[in-house]
Formats: C-alpha cells, structure tokens, sequence
C-alpha cells in the first residue's frame, strides 16, 4: 500500500470515528461539530481517492506497486 492510500484510508477512517462520536453524544453543539468535521473529512477522502484513481490510470506501474 502506497502512502496516498494510506492517508485515504485514515481519511476515512477519521470520517467514520467522528460520525460516530457525533451519534455517541447529546450534545447539540457537539454533534453539530463532530457532523462538519465527518463532512470535511469525506471531501479530503473523496480528493485522495480521486487522486489514487487517476494515478492508477495515468501511471500503470503505480497499480502494480501492491
């Protein structure tokens, strides 16, 4: 695994764990806060992996690095 796919991966491993602190709570401020920080990080996932896809079609060897 490549280090971008790495970052992807905590990306979206951070988006899941602050959707889940955001159900875990009470806490309207809380939840909106944990809500708008899943969101941000979905759209940095959402970059990385579009940046892994064009990589894997632009760059062959890439692909073959795992």
């Amino acid at each position: 695994m490549t280090k971008l796919e790495t970052a992807l991966a905590g990306a979206k491993g951070l988006a899941a764990d602050l959707k889940t602190f955001s159900l875990d709570t009470d806490d309207q401020t809380a939840k909106q806060m944990f809500n708008s920080l899943a969101s941000n990080a979905e759209n940095m996932a959402q970059m990385l992996e579009n940046r892994v896809n064009y990589l894997k079609n632009q760059e062959p060897q890439y692909d073959q690095q795992q």
